[in-house]
């Protein structure tokens, strides 16, 4: 847009934050449909702010995509069983689209009750109810219930790898490839910790995914009626207030790796830890990058969708003279604590717009500024419809133009 010609704050809105009105006589851009982002994906923060003895670590927002600080985020490594979570994926979105469900009955094959490592020792050649086989790859980190699934909704595990690494294209894993869905150690099968945060991200849009993972101990009865103890590897879901996820992982080429979530306050973090020496020390660093990130940020929303920004725009031969302007997104800012008061929103409008206008049309932009930096702009948009007149209107506004033009 150009032509902007800047002018004194109209008012404040709640929490302190100004508003300045400018004006554009240009077209506006179908991009403003959408919100962007005017920064990049800079870490917040340069370094670590302490001392954190794991090789590649990353702590991020999800809502907002920002990184708080990272270290090595983008170094190729072995996850171990942290490859699951992709697994786990797959098939909390194949239920989600119908195409398995939780009452399936899975037949398990003798490749996958013999796959080793962790694993709730199924029974080859017999069924489990897929809730069962999802339970126990997320809660106890299950290798063969893992590779059953796989084998279930793809008919192999080479042909569900496919589909792994066709999701990691999808989602923008550009330094992630996978050879199994179980993590176990094979050559070429990598990924980074940003990859690891992006890609765990995903699961909080599946709520199905919580109602297992916050599990600490169960069991599992197998269909001869053995039982398996279920125990949560990630031993934050315990012992750390508000952690309800993700994955951990182990094996002599990865070492100690973790990506663990938590919620506070409205807020949720996700802290990847890999390469740890020492299984403690994978959940010691979680857990200071996590306390960390809740002591000294917040999520702040200078305007949501819908707000109206108090401010009209002419409408030519229009049965009403102006319409109303509201936000047509929701801004989302992950602040350090204390730095609200550099927010301010600045909307740019339309001169005026001709009749008819429909309610929800873009009629400019809002630019959500940070210390005078714009680092998002989001669609101002009608607030109502604005029909062209009726006829016997339409009819007095011709005759009032032309008595004008006589005087």
């Amino acid at each position: 847009m150009t032509g902007f010609e800047a002018a004194e704050p109209l008012y404040s809105m709640e929490g302190g934050i100004s508003m300045k009105k400018v004006f554009a006589a240009a077209a506006l851009a179908l991009a403003l449909l959408m919100p962007r982002l005017a920064l990049g994906e800079a870490p917040m923060e340069e370094g670590t702010p302490f001392t954190l003895t794991s090789p590649s670590v990353i702590l991020t927002e999800p809502k907002t995509g920002k990184v708080i600080f990272e270290k090595n985020a983008d170094e190729r490594r072995p996850v171990a069983s942290v490859t699951k979570v992709m697994t786990i994926l797959l098939t909390l979105e194949a239920i989600d689209d119908g195409r398995v469900s939780l009452g399936d009955s899975v037949p398990v094959s003798a490749r996958a009750s013999g796959m080793g490592g962790s694993q709730v020792f199924l029974d080859a050649n017999k069924d489990y109810r897929l809730r069962d086989l999802l339970k126990s790859v997320i809660v106890a980190s299950a290798n063969d219930a893992a590779v059953a699934l796989a084998e279930y909704m793809d008919g192999a595990e080479e042909a569900f790898v496919r589909r792994m690494n066709q999701r990691a294209q999808e989602l923008g894993l550009t330094n992630t490839h996978y050879v199994n869905c179980t993590g176990l150690p094979a050559q070429g099968h990598y990924t980074t910790a940003r990859d690891v945060a992006k890609l765990s991200a995903q699961l909080d849009s599946h709520p199905l995914y919580y109602e297992f993972s916050t599990i600490w101990m169960d069991e599992l009865t197998h269909p001869g009626g053995r039982v398996t103890q279920l125990t949560n590897t990630n031993r934050l879901i315990r012992f750390y207030s508000g952690c309800d996820g993700y994955k951990t992982g182990s094996t002599n080429e990865a070492k100690y790796c973790i990506c663990a979530t938590a919620e506070k306050n409205g807020l949720r973090l996700i802290a990847v830890v890999l390469g740890a020496n020492a299984s403690q020390t994978r959940f010691d660093e979680a857990r200071s990058m996590l306390e960390y990130g809740f002591s000294g940020y917040q999520l702040f929303t200078p305007v949501k969708e819908g707000d109206s920004l108090g401010m009209q725009v002419p409408v030519r031969l229009g049965g009403s003279n102006t319409v109303s302007t509201v936000s047509g997104g929701t801004s989302e800012l992950l602040l350090k604590k204390g730095d609200q008061s550099q927010i301010a929103l600045e909307v740019a409008l339309a001169e005026s717009v001709a009749a008819p206008v429909r309610k929800g049309d873009v009629l400019g932009e809002i630019r959500v500024k940070q210390g005078g930096t714009t680092v998002q702009t989001l669609p101002a948009v009608a607030g109502e419809t604005v029909e062209l007149p009726g006829m016997i209107n339409a009819l007095l506004r011709i005759r009032n133009h032309f008595m004008l033009r006589l005087k």
